[in-house]
């Protein structure tokens, strides 16, 4: 399937690097960090549900500051391993590095920083944060690889990005426990059924790469049928969350609401332009989560 190419990037639009010409500006920029709004509103979502509502203020603190660090140290990390694949593809040869805005020297100093900051956060929280965080520095570094050998990439990413939420219930409890793995599974699934679609128009670019994605080995039409049943998994863990926190009524018009932007996601995805494949991946998925945590909070606050 061939993809139409829209006007600009997320890297050229207004507001990019060419506007953002300050060394912090840049950085921020390269790792993309107002897209945390992918990720540290299920960290919250965690500390509610699982305190109801109640949270200990200096751990939640420590939780966000871990999610955000962690998650800000894996893009980092991931424009150095790709700088190369992104120089060649059409979609990202305007990224940072390879305009030669920042170096990349800088983004691992980044993510260096990032990952210090992620270490002590988990340090102040508990043993078991601390223990597990080697088996988080495989799943988060080691996604910017996975794409070279399994096509199962776009499902690494999204395990990556849940560490996010399971790792707040842990610093929160200090243990395991069977209903983590709800909304930790539900946070995966979204992911990588967004992230499916976002590798749509790179497909004849990931085969003359050798590189493995969903789209390229298998094609379009079941790329989107993975995609699809991805977030219909998503939606069945948004269902299953009141039964296993206490939740009144007022948290299931955002549950509702959430599962038909994804319908409305597949249904743009299916648009023939990167523009509507950005839409759909990126642009939506920045409001649901920010729909699911006033739900949420709704129908813990909310009798």
């Amino acid at each position: 399937m061939a993809f139409e190419k829209a006007r600009g990037t997320a890297e050229t639009a207004p507001g990019g690097p060419a506007r953002r010409n300050t060394a912090l500006g840049l950085i921020l920029d390269a790792v993309i960090f107002r897209h945390t709004l992918f990720s540290l509103p299920f960290a919250v979502m965690a500390v509610l549900l699982e305190t109801g509502g109640r949270p200990p203020l200096f751990k939640a603190a420590l939780i966000l500051i871990a999610a955000v660090s962690g998650r800000n140290a894996a893009n980092a990390l991931n424009r150095v391993i790709d700088a190369g694949i992104d120089a060649r593809n059409p979609r990202t040869r305007d990224r940072h590095i390879p305009r030669g805005l920042l170096s990349k020297k800088s983004l691992l100093l980044t993510a260096l920083g990032f990952i210090i900051v992620l270490v002590v956060a988990a340090a102040l929280l508990n043993p078991l944060c601390v223990l597990l965080l080697p088996l988080a520095g495989i799943l988060i570094g080691g996604y910017s690889y996975s794409k070279r050998f399994t096509w199962l990439c776009h499902y690494w990413l999204g395990t990556a990005c849940a560490c996010s939420v399971m790792g707040s219930f842990i610093g929160l409890s200090g243990h395991f426990a069977l209903r983590y793995f709800v909304l930790s599974g539900t946070h995966a699934l979204w992911v990588a059924g967004f992230d499916i679609l976002y590798a749509l128009p790179d497909i004849e670019f990931d085969r003359k790469e050798g590189l493995y994605s969903i789209p390229c080995c298998f094609g379009a039409p079941l790329a989107r049928a993975f995609a699809f049943a991805s977030h219909l998994g998503t939606i069945a863990g948004l269902f299953l969350v009141p039964f296993f926190w206490k939740l009144s009524v007022y948290y299931w018009p955002a549950a509702v609401c959430a599962a038909l932007l994804l319908v409305t996601e597949h249904l743009i995805a299916l648009g023939k332009t990167e523009r509507h494949i950005r839409l759909a991946s990126y642009s939506i998925n920045e409001i649901l989560p920010l729909i699911l945590l006033a739900g949420i909070a709704a129908g813990i606050y909310i009798e």
